[in-house]
């Protein structure tokens, strides 16, 4: 055993150092993806388009000071020219770029740099290298080449039109940008010299260019820039793609780095561009991390025709692709050949380490259908809006959710579940009360996301059967699937790296394992935001009715106090046995402020308890439920509030004696006192507030 060990360790050693040594002399590194110009350089893993200078008086001075063959201007190019203009179809090819950068200015007495631009342009060397314009082509000079910009501009020329010097925009044949917007006022600081990352993307179908910004490695949900462009007039068959930065009068080290970009929408065979998955191909392809970079080559030939579609990235290597693909084929040549002794060993020993700490993992296509015995409908556990739930079997890892997502609802250009609860797993969800992502396979058509599997099933499949054989469920078991809640809330609302609003908390996304432990689940619909963010932008309502806010249901703006809301109503759930309309229409919120307001709240506890419950232990949790969905969002607790009192540590909420009418006043950060303004003239803090909307599930007209 132990010598098949040392041959297999023996093996990879030989075969890496091997590799590594020969690999020095093949074009696949960097410096023969990417050509350098003036400034630019190789610097720790990355390029840097500008030196730093040593004196920055004036743009003369600097010149001189400098070293003689600074410029101050630093171009990096995708050697190869990629196609974007199909002459035979007539077609344009849509883009998408992704790329992380630093700008660091030098320290005083000098000014930053001008920024830079990932630049778009038929002609690589056209440009001149005078200071200034990050690069780009001087306004008024019309013997420069075409180009397409978006440009991270760190310095004010109010000639250019510039709003300020901490700002993007979006260039055409000009440096004065077609339009732009102020980075500082979305919390975005070019200048800071922390690591950004910057989304890109051109839609030919719908003429839209996107710009997504972020500090963050996952993507915003809202784009930071959109502006409609019609490129197929701008653009040449073949094109350059890369970066141009510049110092201009200052001096700043302006660094990019893991670049990946792609074409697509050419030919029939392709996936149409309306249907093509939303984001930079992240979801479908792995990270190129700790990739080993080599000192900068200058190479300007030009290669033939390149295939349309590509995935660049600075910080992955072909050589370091095809070394690992040879490694795995080595071992699992010789594990073959030792007979997969280790192979129910190792089974074991992972389906028994804890789920909280297991690592995503991409799973391909051939493996998801041998889990689910090819989807069989058979295996069908649980079905929603958007994705098909079965119940499967791995070879590592044993029982699994896989989630399968509907090609309508996953392949939406604009946003569609999939993304958005990939993006939001992937994050920082790490707590014993949510579902633990496993793994995912985004491979052809099929977008699946693989999640631990939970026995018990989904708490309103218990909590509302009603078969003589169906379990019932303690009031012991309630009281800790309920606080099991509040704590999985309590760390999307405070406890994570960024605030999450869930916006679709109910009884069907809370799912139990064996021991009955609760885990939320589903963030398909889940809204991602800065803990330091004071904007919440309106959206369509969405969620199930009965667990909607009323306040949401009139703005549409999400926050912490509508899942509260929805919280809530899980509890009156979970405590009364009901649900939360009922099939005459009853409205469970409306129905126990009856019980409240005639003093007879205790018979709202579920009849098939029979009584084996503490009284004031029962009134406790009916009343907790009561105060998260008070009408006024402001008088309803946090969650964490919300469990002390349930647990205990803290004095029952005061409850109105009648349920209030909602007022329908902001609910954003900040609370001011101006009314909502819904369907007509600004209203007076004078004016009655507007009653609960009527639905077709109210049975009272009010």
């Amino acid at each position: 055993m132990h010598s098949s060990y040392s041959s297999i360790f023996l093996v990879i050693l030989i075969f890496f150092f091997h590799f590594n040594f020969l690999s020095n002399s093949l074009a696949f590194f960097p410096a023969s993806n990417v050509t350098l110009f003036g400034d630019a350089y190789f610097r720790n893993n990355a390029i840097s388009l500008t030196q730093e200078l040593r004196s920055c008086s004036s743009s003369s001075s600097s010149s001189s000071s400098s070293s003689s063959s600074s410029s101050g201007v630093g171009r990096a190019f995708y050697t190869y020219p990629i196609r974007f203009l199909d002459s035979i179809t007539n077609t344009t090819a849509s883009f998408s770029s992704r790329f992380s950068f630093s700008i660091t200015p030098s320290p005083s007495p000098c000014s930053s740099g001008d920024g830079f631009a990932f630049l778009i342009t038929p002609n690589a060397q056209s440009f001149s290298f005078s200071k200034g314009y990050m690069g780009l082509p001087e306004p008024g000079l019309t013997s420069q080449a075409s180009f397409f910009a978006v440009e991270f501009d760190t310095s004010f020329d109010p000639s250019l039109g510039d709003i300020n010097g901490n700002h993007i925009g979006i260039d055409v044949n000009t440096v004065v940008s077609l339009a732009s917007i102020d980075a500082v006022s979305r919390r975005i600081d070019l200048k800071s010299g922390r690591k950004i990352t910057a989304w890109i993307e051109y839609r030919d179908a719908m003429k839209m260019i996107r710009v997504w910004v972020g500090f963050s490695p996952i993507r915003p949900p809202t784009p930071f820039l959109v502006a409609q462009i019609d490129l197929s007039k701008e653009f040449k068959e073949f094109m350059y793609v890369g970066f141009s930065g510049s110092n201009g009068q200052g001096s700043a080290i302006h660094v990019v780095d893991k670049w990946r970009f792609k074409t697509f929408g050419f030919t029939p065979s392709v996936i149409p561009i309306d249907t093509v998955e939303e984001g930079d191909c992240l979801l479908c392809f792995s990270e190129d991390s700790n990739v080993k970079r080599h000192p900068a080559v200058d190479l300007s030939h030009k290669s033939k025709t390149r295939v349309s579609e590509i995935a660049l990235g600075l910080g992955g290597l072909a050589a370091f692709v095809f070394s690992i693909v040879a490694i795995l084929v080595v071992i699992g040549f010789i594990l073959i050949k030792k007979k997969r002794v280790l192979e129910g060993r190792s089974r074991e020993a992972i389906a028994s380490r804890d789920q909280t700490n297991r690592v995503p993992t991409r799973l391909s296509l051939a493996d998801i259908r041998s889990a689910t015995m090819g989807f069989n409908r058979n295996r069908i556990v649980g079905q929603g809006a958007s994705a098909v739930v079965y119940k499967g079997s791995l070879p590592v890892g044993g029982e699994v959710a896989v989630k399968r997502f509907e090609r309508g609802n996953a392949f939406d250009c604009l946003r569609n579940p999939f993304s958005t609860e990939f993006a939001t797993m992937v994050g920082c969800l790490r707590h014993k009360n949510l579902v633990q992502l496993q793994g995912w396979c985004c491979e052809g058509n099929e977008l699946v996301l693989v999640y631990e599997y939970l026995p018990n099933g989904s708490l309103d499949k218990i909590i509302h059967k009603k078969s003589n054989t169906a379990i019932v469920l303690s009031w012991k078991q309630r009281l800790h699937i309920v606080l099991g809640v509040a704590s999985a809330l309590a760390y999307l609302h405070e406890e994570c790296e960024r605030q999450i609003i869930h916006r679709d908390v109910k009884t069907c996304n809370i799912m139990l394992d064996g021991e009955f432990n609760a885990k939320l689940g589903d963030f398909g619909l889940a809204e991602v935001y800065e803990h330091s963010s004071l904007t919440r932008e309106a959206t369509i309502p969405a969620g199930t009715m009965g667990y909607l806010a009323p306040e949401y249901v009139y703005s549409g703006v999400p926050t912490v106090k509508t899942d509260v809301y929805s919280f809530g109503v899980v509890v009156l759930e979970v405590a009364a046995g009901r649900r939360p309309v009922d099939d005459d229409g009853t409205v469970i919120v409306d129905w126990a402020w009856n019980l409240w307001e005639k003093g007879k709240l205790i018979e709202a506890a579920d009849l098939r308890l029979d009584e084996k419950y503490d009284g004031g232990d029962m009134e406790r949790m009916l009343m907790v439920g009561l105060a998260c969905v008070h009408p006024n969002h402001a008088k309803r607790p946090t969650v964490k509030e919300a469990a002390r009192i349930l647990r205990g540590e803290a004095p029952l909420p005061v409850l109105p004696a009648r349920k209030p009418r909602v007022s329908l006043r902001p609910v954003l950060p900040n609370d001011t006192e101006e009314i909502l303004n819904i369907g007509g003239a600004r209203s007076s803090n004078d004016d009655p507030p507007y009653m609960t909307p009527k639905s077709h599930f109210s049975k009272n007209e009010t």
